[in-house]
């Protein structure tokens, strides 16, 4: 008996939460197409800056090593 109680009782929250979930997605405002585009747009450009800045950073570091050991990679 005390099985089935439990297994209510976890049911229970799992429906709760769900029900939750499903209150707190009516509330969000999603963004239009437009929008979304734009985000999209902003990430992608943000991402490529950084790839560049950090391989310009690393190629730079490897050129000071190699000069300073006195190595080839």
């Amino acid at each position: 008996m005390a099985d089935t109680a439990v297994k209510t009782k976890k049911q229970g929250k799992f429906s709760e939460y769900f029900k939750g979930v499903k209150t707190e997605l009516k509330k969000v405002v999603w963004p239009t197409k437009k929008e979304l585009y734009k985000y999209t747009a902003v990430v992608l450009v943000v991402c490529a800056f950084f790839a560049l800045f950090f391989w310009l950073l690393d190629t730079g570091f490897l050129a000071i090593l190699e000069k300073v050991l006195k190595i080839t990679m």
